[in-house]
């Protein structure tokens, strides 16, 4: 009987310490399993944070290519030398060109003599008016650069680089079209017939056609607001006439003021269309 105590006492005491050790490895798998979970959470945390950068990254990417999208509705770029046209002003071209005269349209085999001619059709309207022969201004587009001549007899008195009163509504015209596009430059360009002129103010025609391109220019400048830093003025004499000078009616056309302006296609295009 006194050997069954001390054996008794010994199982309970291996009892215990396995328990022990057990509880020992459980909690150490509850730690470990813990760091697991807190790791995940952080990893998962962090997923979201990179899912919500690429999130906002797609929605800017969407809204530059909308943004690009409305964009070429209203814009014309010139790549390499070509001319891409948007669909907004090939509307506006398409529209402006039936109204233009078959003959005229017939000539047009390019998408750039399309453009020249719709240029051509809507700034001489603009410029024109019933109280004015056609004869007297006459519109030339060449890759898009406009070029407007004046007859002498629009602008100025015989001999006179004094701008004439009766100028002001063309000259009003030809500035909302400048002022229209920020962007572009202007040159005025004074022509002259052959016969020498010699005067107290007055050297030469080479005077005479600077004074009138200068003249012009202040005007634009003083009374119709348009930049000065956008007008060059210069005067070519009579040096490139339109046709001999050996007939009166042939030395009325070269006398002439020539404008030359670069627009913007749209905005020209969107200018015309408000004025009619």
């Amino acid at each position: 009987m006194k050997k069954t105590i001390p054996l008794f006492v010994a199982s309970a005491l291996l009892l215990s310490c396995v328990s022990k050790k057990k509880y020992v490895e459980l909690e150490q798998q509850h730690g470990e399993t813990v760091s697991e979970l807190q790791k995940t959470k952080v990893e998962k945390e962090e997923l979201e944070a990179k899912f919500a950068k690429i999130e906002a990254r797609a929605a800017e990417y969407n809204a530059k290519i909308n943004a690009l999208t409305e964009e070429n509705d209203a814009k014309l770029d010139v790549i390499n030398g070509k001319t891409v046209m948007s669909n907004d002003t090939r509307e506006k071209m398409r529209a402006t060109l039936a109204k233009v005269d078959p003959s005229e349209l017939a000539g047009a085999k390019t998408l750039e003599d399309s453009i020249n001619l719709a240029i051509s059709y809507n700034l001489k309207k603009s410029v024109t008016g019933s109280d004015m022969n056609d004869d007297d201004v006459d519109i030339n587009v060449e890759n898009t650069v406009v070029m407007i001549s004046i007859s002498d007899k629009m602008l100025f008195n015989s001999g006179s680089y004094v701008v004439s009163s009766k100028a002001g509504k063309i000259l009003q015209k030809l500035a909302d079209v400048i002022n229209s596009e920020p962007s572009i430059e202007v040159m005025i360009e004074g022509h002259t017939d052959s016969r020498p002129i010699n005067t107290g103010c007055l050297q030469d025609n080479w005077d005479l056609s600077v004074k009138r391109a200068t003249s012009i220019a202040r005007i634009l400048q003083r009374k119709y607001k348009v930049d000065p830093a956008k007008l060059i003025a210069a005067g070519r004499s009579s040096y490139v006439p339109l046709v001999d000078n050996n007939t009166s009616s042939n030395r009325a056309r070269n006398r002439r003021t020539k404008i030359l302006i670069l627009p913007n296609i749209d905005k020209f295009f969107a200018l015309m269309a408000s004025n009619e």
